[in-house]
């Protein structure tokens, strides 16, 4: 960093370079083709150098323009102000998490560096901030650095966390979530039957957390357990679907039923083409809550069925009829039939909306709202 006390106004030099040369400041004008007393407010320190000054002093002592527009370039910033302090802090944060969307989303407040790195080290429940995954600098990784969990999705799975316990639920029954089936496969009819998923799972005693996409993030949701009888599924609502929310509400519930993360959360990240499939090269607990989705949304025999019968032609009637013939909304079957033919242009107008419907009866953080909770 420069310091001021011995960096000189540029007209010290030039004075200088007058005396060495003999001219007089009067010559120095008449040489520049200026008035004598802009010379003088120059070399007295008064008044900066301009770029187009710099290129005429470079011209009348025969060296580069540089040399002089990098000596009021260096007087200039020995002048200015220190910055804010938070400046460094702020910078550090914001280049692995999105800080500013976790204020402007009620996560943390936005305060001193002091309280600002305090807050971040509590949002993700370690003592101190050299501990915070990917701030760190220990030579051994952080645990989720290992996994390589991208910060973004590593700030909105803390955030599901944090709500998740401050919600409370009756203990968890496996065997309540397994009589829920039933009554969830019977919602699927009619998109505003969505609104009574949240509260069913949650009689189960399964936290059910919805925290609005973080920028870049491409998450889709996790199943985590706040302790051996305490199982959390947040969703993001990515693709605002009927199709999508179903696939993915059963997906978590499958790694929740097959006690799934309770040793180390499951991300689900772009759940769509291969990734929702039952592709070998998937880890096997993926696969398995995909073919328990699949099956929940549209029946494995139902579908293989239709497509053999129908396919390459599928009639808006005669998926209309398929649905009504299953039970399911038409958008369900419609997004059951993309997964298997890859024809992801068919009848897309059935893939309707239903945020609207979800969101009253669900714990929420996002879409305006802010959960109620604190550091």
């Amino acid at each position: 960093m420069l310091n001021a006390k011995w960096v000189q106004h540029p007209g010290f030099y030039i004075r200088e370079e007058l005396e060495a040369r003999g001219w007089s400041q009067r010559d120095l004008a008449y040489i520049l083709g200026c008035p004598e007393q802009a010379v003088n407010l120059i070399i007295t320190g008064k008044r900066g150098i301009s770029p187009e000054m710099a290129k005429a002093l470079g011209e009348a002592f025969d060296v580069p323009a540089e040399f002089f527009a990098n000596l009021q370039k260096a007087y200039d910033l020995s002048r200015a102000r220190e910055p804010d302090p938070g400046v460094s802090s702020r910078a550090k944060l914001q280049r692995v998490y999105p800080v500013r969307e976790m204020i402007k989303r009620g996560w943390i407040e936005d305060s001193d560096p002091v309280m600002l790195e305090a807050q971040i080290a509590k949002f993700f429940e370690v003592p101190h901030m050299r501990e915070v995954p990917y701030l760190a600098h220990a030579a051994k990784k952080n645990n989720y650095e290992e996994k390589e969990i991208p910060p973004e999705q590593l700030a909105w799975l803390f955030r599901v966390r944090q709500i998740a316990k401050s919600v409370p639920v009756p203990k968890y029954s496996e065997q309540a979530l397994h009589r829920a089936l039933p009554k969830l496969k019977q919602l699927l009819l009619e998109p505003k039957e969505i609104r009574h998923a949240p509260r069913i799972l949650m009689e189960c005693g399964v936290r059910f957390i919805l925290v609005e996409i973080l920028p870049q993030s491409k998450i889709d949701g996790v199943c985590l357990w706040l302790d051996e009888n305490s199982p959390v599924i947040g969703m993001s609502l990515r693709y605002d679907r009927i199709d999508n929310f179903w696939f993915l509400f059963r997906h978590e519930i499958e790694h929740v039923l097959k006690k799934h993360g309770h040793e180390s959360e499951i991300i689900d990240v772009e759940l769509e083409g291969k990734r929702a499939s039952s592709d070998s090269s998937l880890p096997e607990e993926e696969v398995i809550a995909n073919v328990a989705a699949a099956d929940f949304c549209v029946p494995k025999d139902e579908i293989e069925s239709f497509i053999l019968r129908k396919q390459p032609f599928f009639s808006e009637r005669d998926v209309l009829a398929f649905a009504r013939h299953i039970h399911v909304h038409p958008g369900i079957a419609v997004g059951q039939i993309h997964a298997w033919t890859k024809r992801y242009d068919l009848l897309r107008k059935h893939l309707v909306r239903v945020r609207q419907f979800v969101l009253p009866g669900s714990i929420v953080d996002g879409w305006g709202q802010v959960a109620p909770i604190s550091l």
